[in-house]
């Protein structure tokens, strides 16, 4: 009798690698952390990260995935891996709660290990995604959209038009950015003085070349508060490649209207608009042009959008890469061969935006003013400054993001993207769109910086358009249009809520206070007018917007002393002692005595006042 042969079987179907690979680096991260002292395993510190070893664990994760995969032909390991995700996930939180208990934490740990549960029981959705069928939308439903298009384009404009007439545009960043269209207006250039207390380009700050789409608009009303027109509009043209979006995938009109209302009423974005004009407004609707022409296969709507969005900014890479890997796993978990054409999609974005970021970053470091890393100190175990650090402090415990992803002041910025939406963007078993989540934990919860999690600020726009787009194909999953129209009802409804209840209430405060205090604020305009518009100038920071049509002008608050005795004429706030604290020699000097005596001291005489609010001093001429 012959003997039977033995032969060793290397699976490599895509799924079974995504899932070994996972199992892998988890068993490794664990034993990585394990190895540690107790003392410190604690995650509120970075010297556990400092003690743990990159090549060690990559070679546990190695020799681990090479045994799993080299197992009999007959072992199908796939149930027991599944399994094994959840038992090393639960060992792994039982650990690093023991070390760093807090509720939140607890919450999410557990909500992690359930997830793994219900990959365990159900398995991933390996199914080909529905085909996409277009519906025909009554025009009555395009209407009403356009209505609340318009209706919120009109709120944004009031809203953040009212902060510029009410001068409660501070010079970072509303300032800054019309001082820098003054002079693109006039020299095609992005120069400012008061980003950095001197002339120089705003490309070395930030490389936002999509700020020239906004030139020709500005230069037929080249004032401030035309930017502010212009960042509404950017903003409000999100409906119409969600509109797109939400008719590919088969949603009704009145579905879609409903999507669109939620978008425009959800907290977090209009609330971005919340401290003025920023290049990140450009992110939610090309995010979704990007998403639009993904789905439609259409490479030159895919491409050109790829482009613009990395024009917005250096780290707008992030949501470009992050979008192409989405659709390199995608295609490859399910691959047939027409999918050719998205999988090169996938793989040249990636590619292309991995190579801007390292270009931009790299001119930014040599000629700029580097990378701003300083937002994730909370990361940077090695003292290195470098967003690679972060990368592998991810890589190394997991557990980290997650304990300061939940650090008790993100938990109400958590509830407030993510409650609107009824959660649906978390809700699916094909776990691969949770790629897309990347940027929401990298950008807004991960980093210790706090105007990255507060929803009246610009780092919204990116996660929201990612948010919403998961929230479209999550919810084509449900099979009765019945249950889909009733959670984009329930959702539209808390975002009218929220809106009401968060950014009605802020927002309506400047347009009414420009009305009723019209007079005042009128007093002020003229009185800075008086400063002839080619002199040099140093102001409170919340008159910089108003003065900002000039070549030379610094904030009192940042500027060298070199610079404000340069300048033919101080402009001070007297209510905004943080100004000219700075000039105080005690805590119970608030400084606007010394500044007024060095001012004399160099020749500088009262010009106009209005009294206990504001005061202007000249130069004397040599």
């Amino acid at each position: 009798m012959q003997k039977q042969k033995t032969f060793i079987h290397f699976r490599l179907d895509i799924p079974s690698l995504f899932r070994r690979g996972i199992l892998c680096w988890l068993t490794a991260v664990t034993v990585e952390y394990f190895l540690l002292p107790g003392k410190l395993r604690n995650l509120a510190s970075l010297a556990g990260l400092a003690q743990m070893s990159l090549p060690r664990l990559a070679g546990i994760a190695c020799s681990a995935f090479l045994l799993l995969s080299l197992l009999p032909a007959f072992a199908d390991t796939a149930r027991a891996e599944r399994w094994g995700i959840v038992g090393v996930l639960g060992i792994l939180a039982f650990a690093s709660l023991r070390a760093s208990f807090t509720w939140p934490f607890c919450v999410a740990c557990t909500l992690v290990v359930l997830y793994s549960l219900v990959y365990a029981v159900f398995g991933w959705n390996g199914h080909p995604e529905p085909a996409f069928r277009p519906k025909a939308h009554a025009k009555k439903y395009h209407w009403i959209t356009a209505a609340l298009a318009a209706a919120f384009f009109l709120f944004v404009s009031a809203w953040t038009v009212g902060r510029v007439y009410t001068f409660s545009t501070p010079t970072y960043d509303s300032g800054i950015f019309s001082q820098m269209f003054y002079y693109m207006r006039s020299t095609g250039l992005p120069m400012t003085t008061l980003e950095r207390d001197g002339l120089l380009s705003h490309f070395d700050v930030h490389v936002s070349p999509i700020y020239y789409l906004l030139l020709p608009f500005y230069a037929l009303a080249p004032f401030p508060a035309t930017l502010q027109v212009l960042q509404a509009a950017v903003i409000t043209s999100a409906v119409i490649p969600l509109w797109k979006i939400g008719k590919l995938h088969g949603f009704s009109g009145a579905e879609n209207m409903l999507l669109c209302a939620s978008l425009l009423l959800y907290p977090a974005y209009s609330g971005g608009t919340g401290y003025d004009i920023h290049e990140n407004c450009f992110l939610a609707p090309l995010l979704l042009w990007l998403f639009y022409g993904i789905d439609s296969e259409k490479p030159i709507v895919t491409a050109f959008s790829a482009v613009l969005t990395l024009m917005v900014k250096e780290d707008a890479a992030v949501y470009v890469a992050v979008i192409a890997l989405w659709l390199v796993v995608k295609t490859a978990l399910r691959f047939q061969e027409r999918d050719v054409r998205n999988l090169l999609t996938g793989i040249a974005m990636l590619a292309f935006s991995l190579a801007w970021f390292i270009l931009v970053t790299g001119y930014l470091s040599t000629n700029g003013d580097g990378v701003m890393t300083y937002r994730y100190q909370n990361f940077q175990y090695d003292g290195s400054s470098s967003l690679i650090t972060v990368i592998k402090s991810v890589l190394l415990c997991p557990v980290k993001a997650v304990y300061e992803c939940v650090d008790q002041e993100k938990l109400g910025f958590m509830a407030i993207t993510l409650l609107p939406l009824l959660g649906i963007p978390m809700l699916t078993r094909r776990f691969e769109r949770y790629i897309l989540l990347i940027p929401y934990l990298l950008v807004n919860l991960m980093p210790d910086y706090r105007y990255q999690h507060d929803i009246f600020f610009q780092y919204t726009f990116g996660s929201t358009a990612l948010l919403v787009y998961l929230t479209v194909v999550n919810l084509k999953e449900l099979k009765t249009q019945w249950h889909r129209l009733t959670i984009l009802a329930a959702a539209a409804v808390v975002c009218s809520v929220c809106f009401a209840r968060v950014i009605a209430p802020t927002a309506m405060t400047y347009p009414i206070q420009a009305v009723h205090s019209f007079r005042s604020y009128q007093t002020i305009r003229d009185t800075l007018a008086e400063i002839p518009e080619n002199a040099s100038v140093t102001a409170s920071t919340f008159c910089t917007t108003f003065l900002s049509q000039r070549n030379t002008l610094y904030d009192l608050r940042y500027c060298s002393p070199e610079h404000l005795l340069e300048s033919e004429y101080v402009v001070i706030q007297i209510p905004a002692e943080s100004d000219y604290k700075r000039f105080s020699s005690n805590e119970a000097d608030d400084g606007l005595s010394r500044l007024i005596a060095l001012l004399r001291e160099n020749g500088y005489h009262i010009k106009s006042m209005i009294l206990n609010d504001l005061v202007i001093y000249q130069k004397a001429n040599p």
